[in-house]
């Protein structure tokens, strides 16, 4: 029994494309770093709140104690601030929250990326007499 010829115009053999999603183009957007005692968590997203990239010390290849240091969040930041850059980011708010070591070092990455930043915020939440801290130790 022969094969059947197969039809030019047929879905079933139509050539497969390439399912890339376009790349969206953000003029301006939003970088939230948490900067916590263990990690340094980078998020870039536009101004709507929808993220587009994010990055963190650990994600960037460091271990254990080595992820809560300046340097990795440095790394964090550089990470999550390149892909954007290519989709045409120009200008950003950063909103940093957190008192952990990598704060500065995440700050410091992002004003060399060359972003123009329109003002950089401390979210830190501050307790107002909140929870009750747990007993002391005893050994």
């Amino acid at each position: 029994m022969a094969k059947p010829i197969p039809r030019i115009g047929s879905r079933r053999y139509r050539r497969i494309r390439s399912r890339r999603r376009n790349v969206r183009r953000i003029p301006k957007g939003v970088i939230h770093v948490q900067a916590t005692l263990n990690n340094t968590i980078v998020t870039v997203t536009d101004v709507r709140g929808q993220a587009v990239c994010w990055s963190s010390a650990g994600t960037c290849g460091f271990k254990s104690s080595r992820k809560a240091t300046p340097f990795a969040a440095q790394q964090a930041a550089q990470n999550a601030i390149w892909p954007v850059r290519d989709q045409g980011m120009k200008r950003a708010q950063v909103i940093i929250r957190g008192t952990g070591p990598g704060r500065d070092g995440a700050l410091r990455a992002i004003r060399r990326s060359g972003l123009i930043l329109n003002y950089v915020r401390d979210a830190t939440p501050m307790p107002h007499n909140g929870c009750r801290p747990p007993k002391r130790r005893r050994i």
